[in-house]
């Protein structure tokens, strides 16, 4: 098997979802801490390894499920493509990626590098359980503002950075609120995308909310909880001066657009196409705009 299979396989697409997050993450930490020069290096390469085992095991464990959607009858497991074996091979290689880049960072972030790796695993059961699966999600995405943020902020702070010093948080507002919208983001996104496996779902026993309450509750639920990751993202840097001021504009356009792509689902000519641009490009709106009005200014 080839690199490029090998990249088809991860979906290596989706890394465009996080990783905007990711700098977030680390720009708070940074602007805060201050980083060493090799720190972004290393929280990039934990980020590799983290979404490539992330799907690794999201197609190793759902393999039979693939197997019965048409939508996904084709895939390399399914098809066999790729051995079964290859696939643990690459998520073991994918963990000591992740490990290895944790333990260059320091020793809080190998520490709980635990964390990524059971919400990784358990995912893909929850669908076969509960309608909550999509918020899972969300909260595996979540973890990657929170971990860049940990891998700058625990060189200077320890184990402070997460229990605190002299009875602060240092990780609240900014870092729970930014991770808290990625988290209402992602959920929105990924009951979307399941739409088009609804019918299928029901049919073998799966849980998501467009299969378990239909299309108009989604599309209001979708609605609703935008409003939510709106809110987090605004609340992240508060209200104050112009620079503010284009970044909260940013977000409010892109949380329009989202709703709009969602609320003109059945006359869009490829729905799933326009959601997932218009929700990938969400992270790099926010992420250019941070930059470009000087975080410093923001996070101070």
């Amino acid at each position: 098997m080839g690199f490029r299979e090998i990249l088809e396989f991860v979906k290596i697409e989706h890394t465009l979802f996080s990783l905007p997050f990711v700098l977030i993450g680390y720009i708070l930490a940074e602007n805060q801490y201050g980083a060493e020069t090799s720190d972004i290096f290393w929280i990039l390469s934990a980020a590799v390894g983290a979404r490539g085992l992330a799907m690794t095991l999201n197609r190793i464990i759902d393999k039979d499920i693939d197997a019965a959607n048409p939508r996904t009858a084709e895939r390399h497991l399914v098809t066999g493509t790729m051995s079964i074996i290859t696939a643990w091979q690459l998520s073991s290689i994918f963990l000591l990626i992740l490990l290895f880049s944790a333990w260059k960072l320091n020793i809080v972030a190998l520490m709980l590098s635990w964390i990524p790796v059971s919400a990784f695993a358990i995912y893909p059961y929850t669908k076969r359980y509960t309608w909550l699966c999509h918020f899972w999600l969300g909260l595996c995405l979540a973890l990657a503002p929170a971990g860049a943020w940990l891998a700058v902020s625990a060189d200077s702070l320890g184990w402070d950075a997460i229990f605190g010093t002299d009875g602060n948080q240092q990780w609240f507002p900014e870092v729970f609120l930014i991770s808290m919208g990625v988290a209402f983001w992602i959920a929105v996104f990924d009951m979307n995308y399941a739409r088009m496996d609804s019918e299928n779902d029901r049919e073998n026993n799966l849980f998501s909310i467009p299969s378990r309450f239909g299309e108009e509750a989604t599309t209001r639920l979708s609605v609703i909880l935008t409003l939510f990751w709106l809110l987090c993202f605004t609340l992240t840097f508060g209200f104050g001066d112009s620079s503010q001021s284009i970044y909260i504009l940013s977000v409010a356009i892109m949380a329009t657009l989202s709703i709009s792509v969602i609320l003109s689902r059945e006359r869009l000519v490829d729905f799933q196409k326009s959601l997932f641009r218009v929700f990938m490009l969400t992270g790099w709106v926010i992420l250019a705009t941070i930059i470009m009005v000087e975080p410093q200014s923001i996070t101070t």
